[in-house]
């Protein structure tokens, strides 16, 4: 480019900007500036991360930060506006901010001017929490028919919980006093503050991605509503919902009640309570090993003496004491039913002589050779026909003569 090469105008719009004809730093700094500028104040609500006081001067600076998502936003405020506060805003507090967002075009960073700045009270907390509560009881998180049993005798328990807490101590040392071999995989995460969220989050993942975790448990002592907040936030919530490994909720004490105790597996009213729940007291579980071996003892003696008594009682019956008395009584029966049978065996044959002699009577006294023997004769021709009549044998007929003892041969000489 030549001194005599005239300069082009900037492009007006970001669209129109080429390699040739680029934007500088501070046009693209103003342009940005001054859209920015054009936004109308709006509320933020957030929960304070970051606040240094400085005392004299006009101006504090603290920093924002999304309840449920790790971003945050710079906050300028005049000292006189923090000074019509109750006390001045802490970290972990939750605000609800009405702010101008500003560009500042030096360091190219987005802040918000505050105007009015209202810490949100724990009525207004509860309330959300409520809400939010009947959002995902409608999508179902907390009905009964996803709650998964716990294992009668975890081999590794998952245990998330603060740094060096006492919450920690009341499940280990309570959870080994009932049963000494139980082995903790243990996960000291925040368990308040803007942190509590993302690391109690990743950390009941974590665990519920490993195969040899049975059960998880979360525990934390008690605390305020707002310290325990991060366990009623909706990530949170999601997140132990999406775990597949039976979960127990040991957050604060009986009268809390965090969301996440609704969507837990099973909620302990306190940590030492968690660990009665996780695994089974070894003493007891003896005990209760001895009685069912004195039942099962008791049983089987009930059973034999029992099945003994049966087996006298059928040793004393007569069938067994005499076998051959059933043979005995059946031989009898033969006994009697051979001499009936011989007895109407006689009679009837008995019968049938009385009756065969009265037919051979009578056949005799009808028997034409009755009547020969006594003296009478049958007269028959040669043919056979017998002669009743003189007709029948004309004279000079050959005839026969039958006798009882023989026949005779004649003729005839003469008829009458």
């Amino acid at each position: 480019m030549t001194d005599e090469t005239p300069l082009l105008p900037l492009p007006e719009r970001a669209l129109d900007t080429t390699p040739a004809r680029p934007w500088p730093v501070r046009v693209l700094a103003e342009k940005i500036r001054g859209y920015v500028d054009r936004m109308p104040p709006v509320w933020v609500e957030g929960q304070v991360v970051q606040f240094t006081h400085r005392p004299g001067s006009g101006m504090q600076w603290l920093t924002l930060r999304d309840t449920d998502r790790d971003m945050s936003l710079p906050i300028t405020v005049y000292s006189r506006i923090l000074a019509f506060l109750p006390q001045p805003p802490a970290e972990g507090d939750h605000v609800v901010v009405h702010a101008k967002p500003t560009f500042w075009t030096k360091r190219g960073t987005l802040q918000l001017q505050a105007n009015q700045i209202r810490a949100v009270g724990v009525g207004e907390l509860l309330a959300r929490i409520d809400q939010l509560r009947r959002v995902l009881a409608a999508e179902g998180l907390f009905d009964a028919e996803r709650k998964r049993p716990l294992p009668f005798l975890p081999a590794v328990v998952g245990l998330v919980c603060g740094r060096e807490s006492k919450a920690e101590h009341d499940v280990v040392v309570n959870a080994r006093a009932r049963w000494p071999q139980v082995r903790f995989e243990i996960r000291e995460v925040a368990v308040q503050g803007v942190n509590a969220v993302r690391e109690v989050s990743d950390a009941i993942a974590e665990l519920d991605a490993r195969p040899d975790v049975d059960v998880i448990v979360v525990a934390r002592g008690g605390g305020s509503v707002e310290d325990l907040l991060p366990f009623s936030n909706e990530a949170l919530v999601r997140a132990a919902a999406a775990c597949t490994t039976p979960l127990v909720s040991a957050i604060g004490h009986e009268t809390d009640a965090p969301l996440l105790d609704l969507v837990a597996d099973h909620r302990a009213s306190t940590p030492t309570d968690a660990a009665k729940r996780i695994v089974p007291d070894v003493a007891e579980e003896r005990l209760r090993v001895e009685q069912a071996r004195r039942r099962m003892r008791g049983a089987v003696r009930a059973l034999l003496d029992r099945e003994q008594h049966g087996l006298d009682g059928l040793r004393s019956r007569p069938v067994l004491a005499r076998p051959t008395s059933l043979v005995d009584a059946r031989e009898r029966e033969v006994h009697h039913a051979i001499r009936t049978a011989r007895h109407c065996l006689d009679a009837a044959l008995l019968r049938a002589s009385g009756e065969i002699g009265r037919l051979e009577a009578q056949v005799r006294a009808l028997s034409p050779a009755s009547t020969l023997e006594r003296g009478y004769a049958v007269v028959q021709r040669a043919d056979g026909h017998v002669v009743r009549s003189p007709d029948d044998a004309p004279v000079g007929t050959d005839v026969r003569l039958r006798l009882a003892e023989g026949e005779l041969g004649a003729r005839v000489t003469s008829a009458r």
